[in-house]
């Protein structure tokens, strides 16, 4: 198709100048670990010169279709607007499935792409270009606000996140930084130059920005395990603790990192964001007692300050692994709920109601399938939301990596292309 053959020609183009600006300098021949970040950024072809370059030789047939309320449908249906259309946008849209991506990501860590604004943005805007989903995500980390309370961390190939503070008594809490009073700006200035340039790149291409910020509980549970855990062991004798009344330590930690999550999410609105979603990604590891007693008043805390600086721009909950739980979420106090793949979009819709906003779910592994079935999968979802415009399609967890890249393009195409049953 014109839509498969412009993309084509879009990423060879862009595969060409990397080659080429990567023949004329030493970009290879230098140890990432034996250059600072400046250096690196020096010896590498800058990514916004790459794709300056493919975009005057080829445009996205996205953009070129793109209509006047294409700048916003994502926005209006996250606040429970029906539109004229189900909008779409990926968890993980900027992720490892992308070869574009991975020049990158098999070449520097991930805190200098993440927090460099020239790699950050870029790799912020490849798979939009390519796919033209309903929104760009900046490409950032749940933990990345962590430091501006006294907790390192890294992000290890291979290994993933591991946090090197130690937070596991009311003593450990009592010493991190002043949640109420975070300086974002001197904390993490990169923060406001990515979501600014990345605003202006939304704009430029009609489409919505989309911010986001890690669930207290989640954020608590990796400091408290120093890593990801398949048992959360000692989050949850902390949990123990509070509720027998041994140590408030897990209470007072949660509290805290709500005020600075809140907080930051009030930062990258005012950096550009037009949506925030909000990432319980441990959820699964709560039961619904669990979810109830710590994890939920906390977020409801975080969105609770978020909402109250900003009322119109809407904030998106996603509990991944909270599917047993769905009606304890519909008091969360954000404008819609996105729920993961393990519950019927039909299920999930009854369990929520018909009032509350709904995003999701199509399960990850849909897009190794061939292209009709995915096609189905997104017709399916969608007509058991209620039909097309009736709520925000996503995945059900993160874009896998692997995955054929010409499947995502036939999930959003067919999403964009989709009008009913009954069309």
């Amino acid at each position: 198709s014109v839509c498969i053959l412009q993309r084509t020609m879009k990423l060879a183009c862009s595969y060409l100048v990397f080659a080429l600006s990567a023949a004329s300098s030493n970009a290879f021949s230098a140890s990432p670990a034996s250059l600072g970040v400046s250096q690196k950024l020096a010896a590498y072809p800058s990514p916004l010169h790459m794709s300056a370059v493919a975009d005057e030789t080829a445009t996205s047939s996205a953009a070129k279709s793109s209509n006047p309320g294409d700048r916003d449908i994502l926005v209006r249906a996250a606040r429970g607007e029906e539109v004229e259309r189900t909008p779409v946008w990926l968890m993980r849209q900027a992720g490892r499935y992308m070869a574009a991506f991975r020049e990158y990501s098999n070449k520097y860590p991930f805190r200098q792409r993440s927090e460099t604004p020239d790699f950050a943005v870029e790799l912020s805007l490849q798979c939009h270009r390519a796919y033209g989903m309903d929104g760009i995500i900046m490409f950032s980390d749940i933990l990345t606000p962590l430091p501006t309370l006294g907790i390192d961390f890294d992000v290890i190939k291979g290994t993933g996140p591991v946090i090197s503070t130690e937070v596991l008594t009311e003593e450990d809490v009592a010493k991190l930084g002043d949640a109420e009073n975070v300086n974002f700006d001197d904390k993490l200035p990169f923060i406001r130059e990515i979501l600014g340039r990345l605003s202006k790149e939304a704009e430029d291409a009609n489409t919505s920005l989309i911010g986001f910020v890690g669930a207290p509980f989640t954020l608590a549970s990796y400091t408290i395990e120093g890593k990801s855990s398949k048992a959360c062991l000692t989050t949850k004798k902390m949990m123990m603790a509070d509720e027998a009344g041994d140590s408030k330590a897990m209470s007072q930690f949660l509290d805290k990192l709500a005020t600075m999550i809140g907080n930051y999410g009030i930062h990258q609105i005012e950096c550009g964001a037009q949506v925030i979603q909000v990432f319980e990604s441990w959820a699964h590891q709560l039961s619904p007692t669990g979810f109830e007693k710590f994890a939920k008043p906390a977020a409801q805390k975080a969105i609770k300050i978020m909402k109250e600086a900003h009322p119109d721009v809407p904030v998106i909950y996603f509990a991944n692994g909270g599917s047993s739980y769905l009606e304890l979420q519909k008091d969360m106090g954000a404008d819609m709920i996105a729920v993961d793949w393990s519950v019927d979009m039909e299920i999930a819709r009854k369990a929520l109601g018909e009032d509350i906003p709904i995003s999701g779910n199509l399960d990850p592994t849909v897009l190794f399938g061939p292209k009709e079935q995915i096609e189905q999968a997104v017709r399916d979802c969608i007509d058991k939301a209620g039909g097309p415009g009736k709520h925000l399609l996503n995945l059900g967890h993160g874009v896998m990596q692997g995955t054929p890249e010409e499947a995502v393009g036939w999930l959003v195409d067919e999403c964009k292309r989709y009008k009913g049953k009954d069309a």
